[in-house]
């Protein structure tokens, strides 16, 4: 049986050096920026590796909006929109919380 106990060292060791990988290239996903647009442009929008908007831009040509009023607009929206995702994830967290039985599983929520 001394065996089996390296094993469960050699396991365990494992088990926290993808823990450690996991909490790193999650760390490096916060910073890392992906853009997505629509109307050729007029639209766009930054997402960040965890799926916050971060940025929200709009032309003037699209709203007919002096660049304050733009600014301001674009505030709004991003405030929206990161509401509406905090919100979901809350959701998620309850509903997932209940088969999970309050365990923090990593990448679940």
């Amino acid at each position: 049986m001394a065996g089996s106990s390296g094993e469960m060292g050699n396991l365990l060791k494992q088990a926290q050096q993808m823990q450690r990988e996991f909490d790193r290239v999650q760390a490096e996903l916060l910073e890392e920026v992906v853009s997505g647009a629509a109307g050729g442009g007029a639209v766009q929008v930054e997402v960040n590796g965890d799926g916050q908007v971060v940025g929200v831009e709009l032309s003037t040509e699209l709203t007919g909006l002096g660049a304050e009023a733009a600014s301001a607009l674009e505030t709004l929206i991003l405030t929206a929109a990161s509401d509406g995702i905090a919100r979901s994830k809350e959701l998620r967290k309850e509903r997932l919380g209940r088969i999970t039985g309050g365990l923090n599983l990593p990448g679940l929520f």
